[in-house]
């Protein structure tokens, strides 16, 4: 496996696609309102990334028809836009989006509730995101990548979740998806050893009922197996001398200080 180290041209690059990407998504999630079709979010999404001069990382890539997968419910990952497809109050929706800038990548995934959502449901979210926090205490040079995995595992089981098997996470620089992929559920080896430079999308995916997932006939749209929702939280981020640095956090992500550490309501 040979894990791409960014050059300080790379990384700025990196940092800049990172950068869009956040506004896309800062913007995108305030669009979200009862009655829009999953294709008017697509549609909003795309007219976002190109007015920054960026293309969309996920547009016909490998066949997929959108430049943003719309998630609703329970489906988990890329949900194809529709028109037919109608957003409700109360619904949670994932929204995951890629931009190429100058010929670098940018992942990035939010979950946001439409309206008044349960309680079950606003408590998937925020714990889907925390665990991601949870991992990335990890993402240091020198430690290895399935202290990551390891920790949003722990993290989201407590609860009682089911953490997806099928889909993980993944380097990025050049290529949407480079080496090495990244789980989000314990490994028994311990993955590669970080390094400073290095460029990766963690994206813990984790259900509120069993783990299990399947796909739809569209060939694109995992829904889990049991019916229950399903949270996504995806950031990009850089492998640095001391902390990581997240390419993709929002600003009102930034201004809420969220990913600090904090005390958790286990209720």
């Amino acid at each position: 496996m040979s894990v791409s180290i960014k050059s300080a041209r790379e990384i700025e690059l990196m940092r800049a696609a990172g950068k869009i990407l956040a506004k896309v998504h800062e913007n995108l999630g305030k669009e979200l309102k009862p009655g829009m079709s999953t294709w008017e979010i697509d549609k909003l999404g795309e007219e976002m990334i190109r007015s920054f001069g960026c293309i969309p990382s996920f547009k016909n890539y490998n066949g997929y028809p959108a430049a943003i997968c719309v998630s609703v419910n329970n489906e988990v990952v890329h949900g194809i836009p529709t028109k037919k497809h109608l957003i409700h109050e109360g619904d949670i929706v994932s929204l995951d989006a890629g931009v190429i800038y100058k010929g670098y990548h940018s992942d990035a995934a939010r979950t946001h509730g439409v309206g008044e959502i349960s309680k079950e449901a606003a408590l998937l979210i925020e714990r889907t995101r925390q665990s991601f926090f949870e991992g990335i205490k990890y993402a240091k040079d020198g430690n290895h990548l399935h202290e990551i995995s390891n920790a949003i595992g722990a993290y989201a089981e407590s609860f009682g979740y089911g953490v997806v098997r099928e889909l993980v996470g993944h380097g990025i620089g050049t290529h949407l998806h480079e080496d090495p992929q990244i789980p989000n559920f314990a490994q028994k080896s311990r993955g590669v050893r970080l390094k400073s430079g290095m460029t990766l999308a963690v994206e813990p995916m984790i259900n509120a009922g069993r783990p299990d997932v399947e796909w739809l006939s569209d060939d694109w749209t995992v829904v889990t197996e049991d019916g229950s929702l399903s949270a996504h939280y995806e950031n990009t981020i850089l492998i640095t001398d001391g902390e990581p640095e997240i390419l993709t956090l929002t600003e009102t992500e930034s201004n809420l200080g969220i990913g600090e550490p904090k005390g958790e309501d286990r209720a």
